[in-house]
């Protein structure tokens, strides 16, 4: 059954983020909006951009983040998109006053329809890479519409990402090779990205129908 923990999830010590009925351990970053493009939808967390302001924002969305912040974890999750989506799931996302955006502090694992998106034609940003920092492999993502799970493990500075079952990439966080990592890339710009050894998960609102369920986190 969907968002549920199984008694061995539950003795390991896994915990839900989402029941399937309630978005109540969540929130949209920095609350600019009241989040209600967020709905629940067959069981799964749905982004549904029905109306987009004159910037092109979803009108009542905005990333969503996590009410607790999370530092060492263990993160699995299934998402899906429509043809041509984009989405992403961020970690270690600092809010407040002086935080713009979730991607300035946060690095994040792509999510997006290989087969159609235009930024699959942008090595590093293509589904399970860490966006514009590290490409994953094999590729295993499954078409638009159909669920992909995912996994994110962060524990002192060791990162891994997993996509439907398989190891795409792993790589140390905070030494000098990740700094020269985010030299080299867009985040440049920002100095507190990728610094940050505690923060929010966020799920990204990036205009375009995306639904989220089985999230789970096990601290370790």
């Amino acid at each position: 059954m969907n968002n549920t923990l199984s008694k061995e999830e539950e003795k390991e010590g896994w915990k839900l983020l989402f029941d399937g009925r309630s978005k109540e351990q969540w929130h949209v970053f920095n609350n600019k909006t009241d989040g209600a493009a967020w709905v629940i939808a067959d069981s799964a967390l749905h982004l549904a951009p029905a109306q987009k302001d004159s910037t092109g924002a979803t009108i009542g969305g905005g990333d969503i983040v996590t009410n607790e912040e999370y530092e060492n974890f263990h993160l699995k999750l299934e998402w899906k998109l429509d043809s041509a989506g984009n989405s992403g799931i961020m970690f270690n996302v600092q809010e407040g006053p002086g935080f713009e955006r979730t991607y300035h502090t946060g690095p994040e694992m792509q999510v997006l329809d290989n087969a159609a998106h235009p930024d699959a034609k942008i090595i590093r940003h293509r589904a399970g890479d860490l966006y514009d920092l590290i490409s994953s492999t094999p590729e295993t993502v499954k078409p638009a519409g159909q669920w992909n799970a995912v996994e994110i493990y962060v524990n002192h500075g060791y990162l891994e990402f997993y996509l439907n079952g398989d190891k795409v990439l792993y790589t140390n966080l905070w030494d000098s090779a990740w700094n020269n990592l985010v030299a080299g890339s867009k985040f440049k710009q920002w100095p507190g990205f990728g610094t940050y050894k505690k923060g929010r998960i966020a799920l990204q609102d990036h205009g375009d129908p995306v639904w989220f369920r089985n999230i789970r986190i096990l601290k370790l």
